[in-house]
């Protein structure tokens, strides 16, 4: 077994030795480039040198020497400065990579020179693991052997499609390293006493990295990039690795406790690691905690607080989301930007007074704040972001503001972020304090006052749409009473001429029959109108009515006037999907407008008939033609359709335009066609309903 281990330490040793030679002249390689071959050639080797003295060591029948643990410390650091180095440049002035890594970095190298003055020392050996002394330094290789795997993984996620055909070869040998390592220290936690096998096994193990490394070395031109971590990166990888250091220190205590405890020591082990496991749990989903968290890695990662991308894309989410009331949702996009726990928000009502509109996570008030006072002139004014505890310790920075005693009261707050649109205040948010501790600059402050004429501005829509809505439900109501007085001008229209023709005929029994009728029918018309104010706009469903019936109704009410109409129906039977009160008006409409365009001499004819357009594109037809005055072409382009336009003194010029409306409505539509002093001809053409097909049992 001596010579097996010898022999694959030395092929190790040998393999790296000629990997990291040729590397050593970086004479034409660029400046970063020179950086990479420089530490992958320390990396080698050290790594070559290594595995030599493993090879010296297992011949003399010795399996660990101080000298061979301080060897193992800057093998391992040298593969980590090699990945740091392959992250990002090191001497970039828009790098951000010294700022991302130099907590992580500083921890990692207290490690390796605490580990490397132990091993120096040669006060550890693995003939007495079983002494409690030796396990620390077996964790401390563990945590090495995990942040290893951490920068393995860190410079893969981070690098592009091309870049990672570059360097996945390196990544797999090195991270296969780091991962072998892993696993030979935590199998001796575990059964606490080195297994000769495993230990043997890794030069083996480092021998077979060499040519996945040599793979990526010949593809190492496209190994340089810029570089910038992700803050979600670096918040999860953080949490990733404070948690496996928790976990790693509390199995460590519980061992501890396991070794002294006695009868006691698996009960206390089993309980002390479900409570740490709980507590850990608690701490990663405690919102202060992920706020310190977020904060500190804000604070000493990067040079900017925020990832402005991110959190403007974060905020107009939260803005634009269905869901809770918009004033809530500013407030929450605001707190977010500064950890904050809640607000309040004052709009400018139309009374000139600042009213409270929106709260979250805070009290409900009613406390009003005067437009003119002077606390909203400042704010206007100046549109600083105030913060009270500063206001309160220091008052002379902010000269001439007059904080109001309610807002020095209110519970827990802190910042007041004015809502400007248009030079003008439109409102203000108060936030209560941090979670954490954040120190204000001007980064926080100017993304602050952004914000806030983003809310503005989110705000101000929201309000004109409600303006708009309300308008709009006017202008239904309107609209709808325009129609209404069209019609009672009708009614009046026919009621006058009946009078008018009263004295005249009123001992002929026909003509009795005709003003009963027409007297009833427009009782009728009256009552279904009053119907028409008192229920919504959408009441009036089409139903299934036989076309024939309809034109009929309206033609005999028009019978009375001169040219009296003449109907001829071509295909009797027709339906279409309508309502009949609204279809026979459009129909009465068409037939009053012919009527009065005609001279008493003329001609009006309504003709009901099919037009056939093949297929399932049947539709009915109404014709409606007279010998009147006719219209020009540029009139009924320009005119004929136009609401509110009339060339009658009398009309009011909406019943051709509600005519038209209504049959698009109902998926039909109104031709017309005509000539000055020959007449005019419009056709009604609605679709054809068919009466469904029995439903047959198969």
């Amino acid at each position: 077994m001596t010579n097996i281990a010898a022999y694959s330490y030395v092929l190790a040793a040998v393999g790296y030795l000629l990997l990291g030679l040729p590397t050593l002249s970086g004479r034409r390689r660029r400046v970063h480039d020179r950086a990479h071959d420089r530490t992958l050639s320390a990396a080698c080797l050290l790594t070559a040198l290594w595995a030599a003295v493993l090879a010296w060591d297992a011949a003399h029948d010795r399996l660990w020497t101080a000298l061979t643990g301080s060897l193992e410390v800057l093998r391992d650091g040298a593969w980590s400065v090699f990945l740091v180095a392959l992250l990002g440049h090191w001497r970039r002035e828009d790098s951000r990579l010294p700022f991302a890594l130099r907590p992580s970095l500083f921890v990692a190298g207290c490690v390796y020179l605490l580990l490397l003055g132990a091993m120096l020392a040669g006060h550890w050996r693995f003939e007495f693991l079983d002494a409690l002394g030796a396990l620390p330094v077996v964790t401390a290789f563990a945590c090495l052997a995990v942040y290893g795997m951490l920068l393995v993984e860190q410079v893969y996620r981070n690098k592009t499609i091309e870049e990672r055909w570059a360097i996945k070869f390196a990544c797999l040998g090195i991270g296969g390293m780091f991962a072998y390592d892993f696993y030979v220290y935590t199998n001796m936690m575990l059964f606490r006493e080195l297994n000769p096998e495993l230990w043997n096994a890794r030069g083996v193990i480092n021998a077979l990295t060499v040519p996945l490394v040599a793979a990526s070395m010949a593809r190492r031109k496209s190994w340089s990039t810029s570089f910038a971590v992700s803050r979600r990166v670096m918040f999860h990888s953080a949490a990733l690795f404070g948690s496996a250091i928790y976990l790693l220190a509390m199995g460590s205590v519980g061992y501890y406790l396991r070794f002294f405890g006695g009868r006691w020591g698996t009960v206390m082990q089993a309980g002390f690691l479900f409570g740490a496991i709980c507590l850990l749990l608690v701490i990663l989903f405690s919102g202060t905690a992920r706020s310190w968290l977020k904060v500190s890695i804000s604070k000493h990662f990067f040079t900017y607080n925020y990832d402005y991308r991110e959190e403007w894309m974060r905020f107009t989410r939260t803005l634009s989301e269905r869901g809770p009331h918009l004033g809530d949702r500013a407030i929450q996009a605001m707190a977010a930007l500064v950890e904050s726990q809640g607000g309040a928000l004052w709009q400018r009502s139309e009374g000139g007074k600042f009213v409270p509109r929106a709260h979250w996570h805070v009290p409900d008030t009613a406390i009003v704040e005067p437009a003119n006072s002077p606390f909203c002139q400042f704010l206007e004014s100046t549109q600083w972001v105030v913060d009270l505890d500063e206001f309160v310790a220091r008052p002379d920075k902010y000269e001439g503001l007059a904080v109001p005693g309610w807002l020095l009261d209110y519970p827990r707050r802190w910042l007041v972020v004015p809502l400007i649109l248009h030079e003008k205040l439109f409102g203000f948010v108060v936030l209560q304090r941090a979670r954490s501790p954040l120190k204000l600059n001007w980064e926080i402050i100017d993304l602050l006052e952004i914000a806030g004429s983003q809310a503005a501005g989110h705000l101000a829509q929201e309000d004109a749409a409600n303006a708009l809505m309300v308008a709009r439900q006017f202008e239904s109501f309107n609209r709808m009473s325009t129609f209404v007085v069209h019609d009672l001008k009708n009614l009046v229209a026919q009621l006058s001429l009946m009078n008018a023709n009263a004295e005249k005929h009123k001992d002929n029994p026909e003509f009795q029959r005709d003003m009963l009728e027409t007297l009833n029918h427009s009782v009728q018309k009256m009552k279904l109108l009053l119907q028409k104010l008192s229920r919504t706009e959408n009441a009036e469903k089409p139903l299934p009515l036989a076309v024939e019936q309809v034109v009929r109704q309206a033609v005999a009410l028009k019978s009375a006037f001169e040219p009296r109409p003449q109907l001829v129906v071509e295909v009797p039977g027709l339906k279409v999907m309508a309502d009949r009160e609204r279809l026979e008006r459009v129909v009465g409409h068409l037939i009053q407008n012919a009527i009065e365009a005609t001279p008493r001499d003329g001609h009006v004819m309504i003709r009901l008939g099919r037009r056939d357009a093949g297929g399932a594109d049947e539709a009915v037809e109404i014709e409606i033609t007279d010998t009147g005055e006719g219209m020009s072409e540029e009139f009924i382009r320009a005119r004929l359709f136009k609401p509110f336009d009339s060339t009658k003194s009398a009309g009011m010029g909406i019943g051709v335009f509600e005519s038209r409306e209504y049959i698009t409505e109902l998926g039909g539509a109104l031709e017309v066609t005509s000539q000055p002093a020959l007449g005019t001809t419009f056709k009604v053409v609605l679709p054809l309903y068919h009466e469904p097909a029995p439903a047959t049992l198969g």
